[in-house]
């Protein structure tokens, strides 16, 4: 029972999670048209900041301690240990983002919108990994 209610919340914050990560790069792709005026800069910086700070920081930090608290139940199996392996990139990638904030933050961006639109590509395949990992549970 204790088991499947930490699988419930995992599940859930790791949608909510890779939600954010997968949409913040995207907001990223139009902050760094160079056309756009202050006013909606200053309208990114804003949906950036909230969508990081209330969605993508607490749902990193309940996949990571609902993950965690499951491998008791489960155990440390090859596959998880691999599975763990591409969610340490997701969450580089969660700081990288948190860098990349910083930057337009600050109007210091330096990257493209072609830039973001590539990078935004990065999580899914990571995504689509950790999923067929999960789901056929290999070695």
């Amino acid at each position: 029972m204790i088991f499947n209610i930490i699988k419930t919340i995992h599940i859930f914050s790791v949608i909510s999670w890779m939600a954010g990560i997968l949409y913040l790069p995207r907001i990223f792709v139009y902050h760094a048209d160079k056309q756009i005026k202050k006013e909606t800069s200053e309208t990114f910086k804003i949906m950036e900041r909230k969508l990081y700070q209330y969605i993508m920081v607490p749902s990193f930090l309940i996949t990571w301690i609902s993950g965690i608290s499951m491998v008791h139940y489960l155990g440390l199996n090859k596959w998880l240990i691999i599975k763990f392996f591409f969610v340490i990139l997701l969450t580089a990638y969660h700081f990288f983002c948190q860098k990349l904030l910083s930057n337009f933050a600050l109007d210091k961006n330096v990257f493209s919108s072609r830039f973001f639109r590539f990078i935004n590509e990065i999580p899914a395949v990571i995504i689509l990994i950790i999923i067929f990992l999960v789901v056929f549970k290999p070695f």
